[in-house]
């Protein structure tokens, strides 16, 4: 098959695109409002950009529902400047999901979802504190796309990783099984990995 986006009916029950770009890994985006009070959403678009310096983006798309206003963790973001990414493990997949609702601008997602909040040593966001992984992030640059979403890149300037996981001086991500969202109400898990050496490498 073949469609255009925007243009044909693909002709399936539900949008295929985002099935067909995964897995997508979760950025679980923390900040703060003004007045100090936690937000904590997953976004699945979300990924590593660059190394050196590390870099980070992830996007938001729409609006609130019900609402003219857009995420509460963009709105922070463009207040204080700053934010955590904290990586999903698949023990923490019930705590994400329901940190996805819907709430207002008040209300503390980690409260609700029973999280103990991490102390940064860089930006005064918090992470969650039994992630496997997490990242305090500077904002560099917003960039508005087609269709009202809002594509955030952020630098990485401080990284927190659980000892557990570090074995013989590598991260094994299958100690902890991060969480990917697939497409429709799909996600995944890292559980197995292979390596593959590039053309030249010894």
């Amino acid at each position: 098959m073949f469609y255009r986006p925007g243009h044909d009916d693909h002709g399936l029950p539900h949008n295929p695109y985002k099935a067909i770009v995964s897995p997508r890994p979760i950025g679980w985006i923390s900040t703060l409002t003004r007045d100090g009070t936690a937000n904590l959403a997953p976004y699945s678009f979300f990924n590593g950009v660059a190394d050196d310096p590390p870099m980070v983006m992830f996007s938001t798309t729409g609006k609130k529902i019900g609402r003219d206003e857009v995420k509460d963790s963009l709105t922070n973001i463009r207040e204080t400047g700053e934010f955590c990414v904290s990586i999903v493990s698949h023990d923490l997949k019930d705590a994400m999901n329901l940190s996805s609702g819907h709430y207002a601008p008040d209300e503390d997602e980690f409260t609700m979802a029973g999280l103990e909040k991490g102390t940064s040593n860089v930006v005064k966001a918090p992470f969650v504190a039994a992630a496997p992984a997490a990242l305090e992030c500077k904002l560099f640059k917003e960039i508005e796309l087609p269709g009202g979403a809002v594509m955030v890149l952020g630098e990485v300037v401080g990284i927190h990783i659980r000892e557990e996981h570090i074995k013989d001086g590598v991260l094994d991500v299958t100690s902890y099984q991060p969480m990917a969202r697939l497409g429709y109400r799909d996600y995944s898990a890292v559980t197995d990995i292979f390596s593959l050496n590039r053309p030249g490498q010894k």
